[in-house]
């Protein structure tokens, strides 16, 4: 008989450790690369990339691009790109501020900080913004103009439509239960912050161990049960840290006491509260949620991806690929409303520069975190860590005092970089 050897067991028993974990190469990759350009930036200013303060900063001034950077993974997904997303961003940000502060107080005698009034003007901008991205989908899907043409056109029509709204006039202050939407004017506080953590962390596990049941079910390898405890950890620490470090920022003594005063109370002596979680982070999470749900559980995520897989046989196969290129679009308009009120909110006013640039950003973000320009290939979390990176870079250069030009030139060829790399980790993958 002849003995066993390593070459007689089986694959799964002589893969390594990170094999077992079964990581995302790339997305590993990507978060490396993250952890070590927070480092190097800490190490840069002295401490000051990794506080609290700049952490809270960074994540409210990453939400914006980061919420259309998800709906650009659709869009590129099924092979199509969006040009004009800054420029909708900035017609739906002109549209909702000359709703409270014009429209509302005349038609409806809703006057700033009515109760109605910030639910009314999001409604009116969500309207608005799904209805235009509708109709450049029904340009693109229904009369076959190149998404490219179309967008690029959109990007002139709108970032000007949306300076005749407002005859160029920085719209504000905006409303002010609106602008708690946009980051440190409205936030869970501690006790809240510290319950969505848990909440979170248990449904991530939930998704993990069912996930693991249901392979087991079908009868698929599972992961080691040590790997699975690991894997479990890694997302506890990262969520319930990311909590923690975001309720380590102090809300100033100032501002605190001005907060009892309101409330007529007396602010005791000695107290500290930090911010927690801000509303805005609240809103890319749900969205990153709902679309990774839509394009891992719906038919509507089924097809998407299998249009971008093979137009020609997603068509063949029964799906009409022209309404859902129209339905796509929709959703980068509505997702563009959802940008427009974190950024008009953070800014307390609509200005005429609102978005400018923002759709190379979300375009960056989306390849950097792994959506592929030929299409088929995307995910909703590699596009909210690619938008993260991004901000952390431009953030990063802007506190060690790199001019604003060389911070363009550098992003510009961390884009290409970024693209290079993805190219030949395909290509070793598919090897």
């Amino acid at each position: 008989m002849a003995h066993p050897t390593s070459q007689g067991l089986p694959a799964q028993a002589s893969r390594n450790w990170l094999q077992k974990l079964e990581l995302d190469m790339r997305l590993l990759g990507m978060i490396g690369a993250f952890v070590l350009l927070c480092i190097g930036f800490d190490l840069f200013t002295d401490g000051r990339f990794l506080t609290p303060r700049n952490i809270f900063n960074l994540t409210i001034q990453t939400v914006s691009v980061a919420i259309m950077a998800c709906g650009m993974v659709f869009v590129i997904v099924t092979r199509h790109i969006d040009l004009s997303v800054g420029a909708l961003l900035a017609t739906c940000s002109a549209i909702m501020a000359m709703t409270q502060t014009q429209i509302l107080p005349y038609m409806l005698d809703f006057g700033l900080n009515h109760p109605a009034t910030w639910i009314i003007t999001i409604l009116v901008g969500l309207l608005a913004g799904t209805i235009i991205g509708a109709f450049q989908g029904l340009l693109i899907g229904y009369l076959t103009i190149p998404a490219f043409i179309v967008t690029l056109g959109g990007f002139l029509v709108w970032r000007n439509v949306a300076w005749y709204l407002t005859g160029g006039q920085t719209i504000g202050p905006l409303d002010e239960n609106f602008r708690r939407l946009g980051g440190i004017n409205g936030t869970l506080g501690e006790t809240w912050s510290w319950v969505l953590g848990v909440v979170l962390t248990i449904a991530a596990l939930w998704v993990l161990w069912t996930s693991r049941q249901a392979r087991a079910r079908h009868g698929f390898v599972v992961k080691p049960l040590w790997a699975q405890g690991v894997l479990s950890a890694i997302f506890a620490a990262a969520i319930l840290g990311f909590v923690a470090i975001l309720n380590a920022y102090e809300i100033p003594s100032r501002r605190l006491e001005r907060m009892f005063e309101a409330r007529g109370e007396v602010m005791p002596e000695g107290l500290t509260m930090g911010y927690g979680v801000p509303f805005s982070v609240l809103i890319l999470i749900a969205v990153a949620i709902v679309l990774t749900v839509v394009a891992r559980r719906t038919r509507f995520g089924r097809y998407i991806f299998a249009t971008g897989g093979n137009p020609d046989a997603a068509e063949l196969s029964g799906i009409n690929t022209r309404k859902l290129t129209v339905k796509v679009f929709a959703l980068m308009g509505f997702l563009c409303t959802l940008s427009a009120v974190v950024a008009s909110a953070r800014l307390a006013n609509h200005s005429n520069d609102i978005g400018t640039l923002d759709e190379l950003r979300v375009i960056a973000a989306a390849v950097i975190g792994g959506t592929a320009l030929s299409g088929g290939l995307g995910t909703i979390y590699g596009a909210v860590l690619g938008a993260l990176i991004m901000q952390a870079l431009q953030s990063g250069m802007a506190m060690v005092g790199v001019d604003a030009p060389f911070q363009n030139i550098v992003v510009g060829a961390v884009l290409v970089l970024a693209v290079l790399i993805d190219i030949l980790y395909r290509k070793k993958v598919g090897a």
